[in-house]
């Protein structure tokens, strides 16, 4: 996000994240699939996208690129 220049909003949107996570940062694969997690998140980055910039695109390519990068 702060590569974006949305850093600001991670406060905002931390709290929709709330339970991907176990206390000790480990994502929580036992609740959540990744797969479904990184849509989720893809959703959130384009609304701060459109609130910013009115542009939906410039968060284009966050879920494939986590997919081939994290997801075993």
């Amino acid at each position: 996000m702060g590569q974006l220049g949305l850093g600001r909003q991670f406060g905002r949107l931390a709290p929709r994240l709330d339970g991907a996570f176990r206390a000790d940062g480990v994502f929580a694969h036992d609740r959540l699939r990744f797969v479904d997690f990184v849509d989720d998140v893809e959703e959130l980055l384009e609304d701060v996208a459109w609130q910013e910039w009115g542009n939906k695109k410039a968060v284009d390519g966050f879920e494939e690129y986590m997919l081939q990068h994290y997801s075993g």
